[in-house]
């Protein structure tokens, strides 16, 4: 059995989360690639996938073969790109992408044809979606994270950092009044954001004098979703923390007022998460580049340090 033919065959497999697709993306039998992946798994001694008539899942040994598949299969185009001619390093072939839905939608989907018309051997499948995807099981080439990254297991680059900023509607300030310290956010509710992951509502940074100060907010509501928290503001159901892109239109409008504003919130990473050895294949390097240059352009994300 060619190992590497078949782990080809399974990761294509798992892409396309079909047999008949990645038949025919192969040119293949899709015979032939059943038994191939019969033949894999009685090799490794394990099954890989659950199938039923309606769709594909990876097994718990799966999903762990699949991210070493991933590995194994990106480590060879890299050894190989030196040795395979002038366009060995030219962007080409399925791009899998995941994005945050707010963020993608507003940030990166509007401009996301001058990615293609720069790279158009690059075949794009994106997915918006705000729950946190597993890219080793999903077959992710890479995704978009706002925050702190969690996950070890895969290499995070920089591409910015968004900008927040602290404001509440008109009628919750003629209620509660303006606040016009950080201490005087204990008299006030704040629209508490919470973790998909963890389900914990985040801390409030402020940055004070070059320094970070933490507000413990508290609220009567809290929200796990960038749209439904924006609306929540717009009611004066609180003071909230929104990403200045959300909000800009609102304040520019009247329908949201500053506070704070000597006292900004910090800002929070931007990132470009990839599998191990999937930042090195050309496709994710040009899509990292152009999302780098991207949000570089945009007023309501803060530029990293180049150097």
């Amino acid at each position: 059995m060619d190992k590497i033919k078949a782990m080809q065959t399974f990761v294509r497999i798992v892409e396309a989360n079909s047999f008949s697709k990645a038949a025919e993306t192969l040119n293949l039998p899709r015979a032939a690639l059943s038994a191939t992946l019969q033949k894999l798994e009685a090799y490794l001694g394990t099954q890989l996938l659950q199938r039923t008539t309606r769709r594909l899942s990876l097994t718990p040994d799966g999903a762990d073969y699949f991210g070493q598949c991933l590995a194994i299969l990106g480590a060879i185009d890299t050894a190989e790109l030196a040795f395979r001619g002038p366009d060995a390093n030219k962007p080409r072939g399925m791009l899998r992408v995941n994005l945050p839905g707010t963020v993608g939608r507003t940030l990166v989907m509007p401009y996301l044809g001058q990615f293609h018309a720069a790279h158009p051997a690059v075949q794009l499948h994106l997915s918006l979606t705000d729950r946190l995807v597993d890219l080793t099981e999903e077959g992710i080439d890479c995704a978009l994270r706002v925050g702190q990254l969690q996950d070890s297991a895969f290499i995070g680059r920089r591409v910015g950092n968004m900008r927040f900023i602290t404001c509440a509607a008109p009628a919750y300030l003629e209620r509660h009044g303006r606040p016009q310290t950080l201490a005087d956010l204990a008299r006030h509710r704040g629209v508490m954001h919470f973790s998909g992951r963890t389900g914990r509502a985040f801390d409030w940074d402020f940055v004070q004098k070059g320094e970070v100060v933490r507000v413990q907010m508290t609220g009567m509501v809290a929200i796990n979703d960038a749209e439904a928290n924006l609306a929540c503001v717009l009611q004066g159901m609180g003071v909230g923390q929104l990403a200045l892109y959300q909000a800009r239109a609102h304040l520019a409008s009247g329908a949201l007022v500053p506070v704070l504003e000597d006292c900004p919130p910090t800002p929070m990473p931007m990132s470009l998460l990839a599998p191990q050895g999937r930042l090195a294949v050309p496709k994710v390097q040009a899509f990292a580049a152009w999302l780098t240059a991207l949000l570089a352009q945009n007023d309501d994300v803060q530029q990293i340090d180049q150097h």
